[in-house]
């Protein structure tokens, strides 16, 4: 009776083991689990950190084929350059504000690449210093997960960990765009945001510099003469805001087309285009200056984008972004036609003119080198997906 007391079915000994096994899972369980989540995210910085020295020596390759230990060096101290957002206080002149912060930044830049690769071109300084923007954009990002990891360690937070597992593959896929960001850059590759540029590009018979690394052709579209703007040939952004200034000044415009990239969500298919109103430009310091130059003369603006994927717009351009180009000219043709006969127009194509030309003649090239690399990286998307397995 005693020993079937303590041992049966239900029994005093069976429930004291299940509560003792209980309430051991209860506080060994979340260890466990934190200990396999550090693991996993641990795995997850190395990598992020083997993609960040990985960028740095494709810059140090573009500098010199035999760069040494001190290229490296210079190459990784300055990768840790930061920018100090301006005090947003007092919002009065916060744009002024901005636009100095930022031109102070591209001196930094262009200073740097002038020490490192004294012996290069104007257009291979551009490429390394844009090379080192994607550099450096990866190298945060690595330092960032490191940080948390280790903050998960220390603190032995469970919570931490589970909030970066959960991110860490948005935060891997962006890193991987940073890199061939990179690649791109340092080769004078188009990239998703080149779009804007090639559009323009596509209009130009002939082109001048106007501006801070802003090249304009003009041409006539049903009867309306076109100012036509973009950066310069290779990775540069531009003074938009110099070149739209310096034009007005000696013309009367009606209205004023921009074409960039915009972010495509989740479900819509990359390379699609959509028109709206309003001045399509990313970034900080340029559009607010350009906006308060055109809102106070009631300026018509119109806008269209061609939508990149998240991760793309520093990525190699893809074919079926490269493919809304047709699309992207019926609509600029379209807006055109929104003013009289005899009127003048700006046609502005927003972002980075990395592996775009400045004319129509240097789009056949474009076109046949996004071939190429729509190839390769389909290729290398199969082989990584063998190598993963169905899982």
């Amino acid at each position: 009776m005693i020993l079937n007391q303590i041992g049966g079915d239900g029994g005093i000994l069976g429930t004291v083991v299940w509560f003792v096994m209980f309430f051991a899972l209860i506080f060994l369980y979340p260890r466990l689990m934190l200990s396999q989540m550090l693991y996993k995210i641990e795995q997850s910085a190395v990598r992020m950190e083997n993609m960040s020295q990985t960028s740095m020596k494709m810059v140090g390759k573009k500098v010199s084929s035999s760069h040494g230990k001190e290229l490296r060096r210079k190459i990784e101290d300055f990768n840790d350059f930061f920018v100090v957002e301006p005090s947003s206080l007092d919002p009065y002149g916060i744009v002024k504000k901005i636009d100095q912060t930022i031109r102070a930044m591209e001196n930094r830049f262009t200073e740097f690449v002038d020490e490192i690769a004294s012996g290069k071109s104007y257009d291979e300084k551009q490429e390394i210093n844009y090379g080192l923007r994607a550099s450096m954009g990866l190298r945060q990002l690595s330092k960032i997960v490191r940080h948390y990891v280790e903050m998960a360690k220390k603190f032995k937070n469970l919570q931490i960990a589970m909030i970066l597992q959960m991110q860490m593959p948005i935060i891997e896929k962006i890193a991987e765009g940073e890199l061939k960001g990179t690649e791109a850059f340092i080769n004078n590759w188009p990239i998703g945001d080149s779009i804007g540029p090639l559009v323009a590009a596509s209009l130009i018979d002939k082109s001048n510099e106007v501006a801070e690394d802003v090249v304009m052709g003009t041409t006539e579209i049903e009867d309306r003469k076109c100012f036509v703007l973009k950066a310069k040939g290779g990775p540069h952004l531009g003074r938009v805001d110099e070149a739209i200034q310096s034009i007005m000044k000696k013309n009367k415009i009606a209205r004023i087309i921009t074409i960039d990239a915009a972010q495509q969500l989740e479900g819509e298919k990359s390379g699609s285009v959509a028109e709206g109103v309003g001045f399509a430009m990313g970034g900080w310091g340029q559009r607010e200056m350009i906006e308060n130059m055109l809102i106070p003369r009631k300026m018509d603006i119109d806008s269209i984008v061609v939508k990149v994927g998240m991760f793309e717009a520093i990525m190699p351009m893809k074919k079926d972004v490269f493919n809304s180009l047709e699309k992207t000219q019926a609509l600029v043709k379209k807006s055109v036609k929104r003013v009289k006969k005899g009127q003048k127009v700006i046609i502005i194509g927003v972002g980075n003119s990395s592996g775009v030309g400045d004319d129509k003649r240097t789009v056949e090239k474009t076109k046949k080198l996004v071939e190429q690399l729509d190839k390769k990286y389909k290729h290398e998307e199969q082989q990584h997906k063998k190598r993963k397995g169905w899982f």
